[in-house]
């Protein structure tokens, strides 16, 4: 945890003053969006009260955790989050747990802003089938790790 505090400590100012962050996610919460190894997600300071549905945001667990997950929903209570890989809600979140927003991704190499229409329309669809999507995500990632095994 100590590693994690760390290296959100030297984040805050950075995005404080304005700069952004490129760093490398772990783990397979956010798949397909996110791959490890392929993907880089490119981070801003967040400004919650700007924050929407669909938004990807940088948050920090109670645990001291870091992580990146999609905003699913926004009420008085907080935020709650889900990764693109689950059906599970997280929340309510506290604003001050939200340290970045991320604005664009880097994918083998291709800088993509959040901003592209395709990407918005991919990410709200995929929002939308959050209750069903694990029946569209573990075959696309069965076949994802068979093509990429394979070379």
């Amino acid at each position: 945890m100590k590693e994690k505090e760390s290296l959100l400590d030297m984040m805050l100012p950075l995005l404080e003053e304005g700069k952004t962050m490129e760093i490398s996610p772990r783990g397979t919460s956010m798949f397909p969006l996110f791959t490890e190894g392929r993907d880089q997600a490119i981070l801003a300071a967040a400004d919650t009260e700007k924050l929407h549905r669909g938004d990807v945001v940088l948050y920090r667990r109670d645990s001291g955790m870091l992580v990146i997950h999609r905003i699913c929903r926004i009420t008085q209570d907080g935020f709650y989050m889900v990764g693109d890989n689950q059906v599970e809600v997280e929340g309510p979140l506290r604003p001050d747990q939200i340290k970045a927003l991320m604005v664009s991704f880097r994918r083998k190499g291709k800088l993509i802003s959040c901003k592209n229409p395709i990407y918005i329309l991919l990410s709200r669809t995929w929002l939308f089938l959050r209750p069903v999507r694990h029946r569209i995500s573990h075959p696309i990632g069965n076949i994802y790790r068979f093509i990429t095994h394979k070379k």
